[in-house]
């Protein structure tokens, strides 16, 4: 059976939204949706979101991202030779700016190809560059589906997008590039902000946002592509510059989410590479270990999906060059079995093996891959590893490249001839089949997924962390001050004794706050009435019946308290926590709940069973007004 969509919401959508290159009225010519398709969209039901480690959907359950990422309209220029010549592009497949294949196939034909995978999901590379480029395709290359022709690039990703949800797989939009030339070395794109302005990046993403609101399957937007060194800088994470990554995705994600769709997964890759690749000198490749001290914290919580990438050829500290760029560091697949594993957890997977942390999240592996015509026993035996590994940590991935031309690079699953006739791991004696059919039909958390604890931190390093959308439309309750203030939900419960960090949770009280009520902000002791209960220091204490979620400093000193009402009565008795001269945080088996949110500064943390209902300073001598007590109160 085969049923046809007309898709004039996404007309419409499209239309509205405007764009250098705007959608045509033809954008709502019907879809032919195939059995597979009609079974993969009654399978889950988007918008996503995550619970703890997992990615579920818009009933709670699991959704796990069995990925490939369909490259092309990304650019596929080597940066030199006549753009005209497929020479002149990687591996020769001149890719016009569009997902790959469209030339020698029906676009029907090539996710006919996606369902016999056994993909669920798409990551979509696309260029800056390809979103302004107002010229018409060549016909050449949509010459396999020719009711493309006239179109811009664009215009096409926008017919790729409907054919491809309509078909029931997940969309990501990845931003891949700032220009249309391959990546990923000294190219231009080495960051969001190398060949372009971050404004303009910020603006791009919006514009994507609001294009495709309307359709609930493109599910997430992944930034920004493997964040790494240009000849002379690095980017950061956290320092709050121009270069700086964690910034940058904080500020955009919750941009996105505010001004554009609120239904999207926000998915923040890590740093790529840093320092200079020569024996001697600083260099490795940080990936998501940052993240374990400073992690993202969004308006909504439930949209954070972290990425990584690994292939065999590159290692913890190695390019994957060879020559110019190579060192004397171990690759991935120079690695043992548990040396591997190990590794790999250490720089992406402990954000999925730890819970209770302020960075616990889903990872997407959202590139991993290897040639058919890889000879080399090591490397041969790294992808057996690592398919082991995304295996026994029920991981989500996405394969690097799905499609490919048949003579050229074999790294692709699919390779289409000239005539469109396909080989590939579908076809054949491909080596890696056994390992990619062993992956998409791995054991994995299915079904309904528990509603988890969520913890998350607040960093004042730099700016305002207001990520409670009810604050930010009260307006700014502190002005000229750094503020802090939980997510919706969430109640404050750790403080760090400088620097303006602070954690947040609702773990032992979900449903804490009152959804409407008063919302106070404290400056002085006019609410301390049970008592002296941090003698000699300034107490800013919440009233009767509400709680902490927020706070403020100026430099380092205490500026102002926020509290919320509670959803119910609040118990008096509690005890006074002191954190000035050391940490005092509940102990575990793994450390206290929360996580490391305040690294090399003392912190006070209130139990996971009390909420914090004041915080105590002092102006004495040396002691500069920075947060030293907590007063914590029995939930």
């Amino acid at each position: 059976m085969k049923r046809t969509l007309l898709g004039a919401a996404l007309a419409a959508a499209l239309l509205a939204a405007g764009t250098p290159a705007a959608a045509p009225a033809s954008v709502t010519e019907s879809v032919t949706v195939t059995d597979a398709g009609t079974a993969l969209a009654d399978s889950w039901q988007p918008p996503l979101s995550t619970r703890g480690r997992h990615v579920v959907d818009a009933n709670g359950n699991r959704f796990k991202l069995k990925s490939g990422n369909w490259h092309g309209a990304q650019g596929s220029w080597n940066g030199s030779g006549d753009l005209a010549d497929p020479a002149s592009h990687h591996d020769a497949e001149k890719s016009d700016q569009l997902p790959l294949g469209l030339d020698r196939k029906p676009l029907a034909g090539i996710l006919a190809d996606f369902h016999a995978l056994g993909l669920n999901s798409l990551r979509l590379p696309f260029s800056n560059e390809m979103l302004h480029d107002t010229r018409p395709v060549p016909d050449a290359a949509v010459a396999a589906n020719p009711e493309l022709r006239g179109r811009t690039p664009l215009q096409v990703f926008d017919a790729v997008i409907a054919a491809t949800t309509a078909e029931g797989f997940a969309v990501v939009l990845n931003n891949h590039t700032n220009t249309s030339r391959w990546c990923c070395g000294l190219d231009g794109n080495e960051r969001w902000n190398t060949s372009q302005s971050t404004a303009q990046w910020e603006n791009d993403w919006l514009f994507l946002a609001q294009r495709y609101k309307a359709n609930k399957r493109v599910v997430g937007a992944d930034l920004y592509n493997e964040v790494r060194r240009t000849i002379m800088d690095d980017a950061n994470w956290g320092w709050g510059d121009d270069h700086d990554w964690w910034t940058a995705t904080q500020r955009l994600g919750d941009r996105l989410l505010t001004e554009a769709n609120p239904d999207l997964l926000v998915i923040v890759e890590g740093i790529n590479w840093q320092g200079i690749p020569a024996d001697g000198l600083f260099h490795w490749r940080p990936t998501l270990e940052p993240a374990r001290t400073l992690s993202h914290t969004l308006v909504a919580s439930n949209k954070l999906v972290y990425s990584a990438h690994f292939y065999g050829y590159t290692g913890p500290n190695h390019t994957g060059a060879t020559g110019t760029g190579e060192t004397h560091d171990w690759r991935y697949q120079e690695l043992s079995r548990d040396e591997l594993f190990a590794t790999l957890h250490r720089q992406a997977f402990f954000v999925t093996a730890d819970t209770e942390r302020h960075y616990t999240a889903p990872v997407w592996i959202s590139e991993f891959g290897i040639g058919a015509d890889e000879t080399d026993p090591q490397a041969r035996a790294w992808f057996t590893h690592f398919v082991d590994y995304l295996i026994a940590t029920d991981a989500d991935f996405a394969y690097w490249p799905l499609v490919g031309f048949t003579g050229h690079g074999r790294w692709k699953l699919l390779d289409y001839d000239p005539a469109g006739r396909r080989s590939g791991l579908l076809d054949g004696t491909d080596w890696r089949a056994p390992d990619w059919q062993r992956l998409v039909t791995a054991p994995a958390t299915t079904g309904p997924v528990p509603v988890t604890d969520t913890w998350d931190m607040l960093n004042l390093d730099h700016a305002d962390a207001v990520q409670s959308l009810r604050t930010r439309a009260g307006g700014d309750w502190d002005s000229g001050a750094r503020k802090g203030v939980c997510p919706d939900g969430q109640r404050l419960i750790g403080l760090a004794h400088r620097d303006g960090r602070g954690l947040c949770t609702d773990a032992g009280a979900r449903g804490l706050t009152a959804p409407t009520g008063p919302v106070t902000v404290v400056r002085d002791e006019r609410f301390v009435k049970e008592g002296d209960w941090a003698g000699g220091y300034t107490k800013l204490q919440c009233p009767q019946g509400q709680f902490a979620t927020g706070y403020s400093v100026r430099g380092q000193a205490v500026s102002a308290l926020l509290c919320t009402g509670a959803s119910r009565a609040l118990p008096l008795t509690g005890r006074t926590l002191w954190f000035d001269r050391g940490d005092n945080r509940p102990a575990g088996a793994t450390g206290a709940p929360g996580g490391e949110f305040a690294e090399g500064d003392y912190k006070g943390q209130c139990a996971t069973t009390e909420y914090v209902a004041g915080l105590a300073f002092t102006g004495a001598w040396a002691k500069g007004k920075t947060p030293d007590a907590l007063l914590c109160r029995t939930l």
